[in-house]
């Protein structure tokens, strides 16, 4: 196979979150062939390829999971491009790294190569399989480095976004809505709060030369009992991004800070960024490797999870950022052999074994 028919082979085995155990299965078989059977495992729905034996450790990381269907059907190619769920986000990314670890020249190279295909990236945080396979095989954290192939249009992104997730609430009194001087109207006290967040420009954060942005977001609102009702209680839910340089502690007190006009602030999870691992010399070659453009990534991946667990890890992948979750996904099939030429000479570099 090549990485196009491999591509097409994974989007035509469905795996949205919560439903990826055939795909796990049929990756476990595939690489099977290749691998002795002691270096297959899996963990959950999720699968490490590769051991440990002596070089110096590097990762390629992927989830194998995908948003639910909007009605996709079966891989096609059409102008160059293929279509289909999960074709940038990330079985692309995926592909290459099967290709990878099929490779004999990686396996016999200078490193201890080994892929870790999860499960459930695109759920909650506190489901997600990455944070199992990390827990029990604790011999990973040795890595000094990993590739995650989330979808980067082919630039080098570095770093990440920590996310926080808040109920911000503003309280009123109900009544009559022909009467609305006998209550207080929750919606429109939130006015203002809602105008100035609108208003408010994103903070730039310079961290290794690369600029982040702060930003707070409502992503969703809840208020009302009936239409001729006052409404007594208004709810929203806060998002906010959060640059790697800033800490849990400090993001806690920045909620806090811009909810301050509200009666009540509810955190329900505050999840940290990924710093930039500056002075890496295999990102130093992965650079060099891909002579990709170098972003900072504006968004929250796991390569925070792997810098918990003291993993270095960068974002690289063939997807396309804008195509993720899209009805219509689809990626260039130029991305692919790029992709994979790229970090095929990053992990057979014998001047760095």
């Amino acid at each position: 196979m090549t990485p196009i028919d491999t591509l097409a082979w994974l989007v035509d085995i469905p795996s949205p979150t919560g439903q990826e155990g055939r795909l796990c299965e049929a990756l476990a078989r595939r690489l099977g062939s290749t691998y002795p059977t002691d270096h297959i495992r899996c963990i959950g729905k999720s699968l490490v390829v590769g051991a440990r034996t002596g070089r110096p450790l590097i990762l390629l990381v992927g989830h194998i999971d995908t948003v639910p269907s909007q009605g996709q059907g079966p891989a096609r190619v059409e102008g160059g491009r293929m279509f289909g769920l999960g074709t940038s986000d990330m079985k692309s990314g995926v592909a290459v790294m099967v290709h990878l670890l099929e490779e004999e020249v990686v396996r016999r190279g200078p490193f201890d190569v080994v892929g870790v295909f999860y499960d459930a990236e695109e759920g909650p945080d506190a489901g997600n399989g990455l944070e199992p396979v990390l827990q029990e095989m604790s011999w990973l954290s040795e890595a000094e480095f990993a590739v995650v192939l989330e979808p980067t249009d082919l630039e080098l992104q570095l770093g990440c976004q920590g996310t926080a997730n808040a109920t911000v609430r503003f309280e009123g009194k109900t009544a009559h809505s022909a009467r609305p001087w006998l209550g207080e109207n929750a919606i429109t006290k939130g006015g203002a709060w809602l105008a100035g967040l609108h208003e408010r420009a994103p903070k730039e954060h310079v961290v290794a030369g690369l600029s982040f942005y702060e930003v707070f977001s409502v992503t969703q609102a809840s208020a009302g009992l009936a239409r001729n009702v006052i409404p007594g209680r208004f709810d929203l839910h806060l998002n906010y991004r959060f640059p790697p340089d800033v800490t849990t502690g400090e993001a806690n007190e920045r909620l806090a800070e811009i909810a301050a006009p509200a009666d009540a602030i509810e955190v329900h999870e505050i999840v940290p960024g990924a710093p930039v691992p500056e002075g890496n010399p295999h990102l130093d070659r992965l650079a060099r490797a891909t002579s990709a453009r170098i972003t900072p990534k504006q968004a929250w991946t796991d390569v925070a999870r792997l810098a918990r667990y003291g993993i270095p890890a960068v974002n690289y992948g063939p997807g396309e950022v804008a195509q993720c979750h899209q009805a219509t996904e689809s990626v260039p099939i130029a991305n692919l052999a790029p992709a994979y030429e790229a970090l095929l000479a990053f992990l057979t570099d014998a001047s760095a074994g």
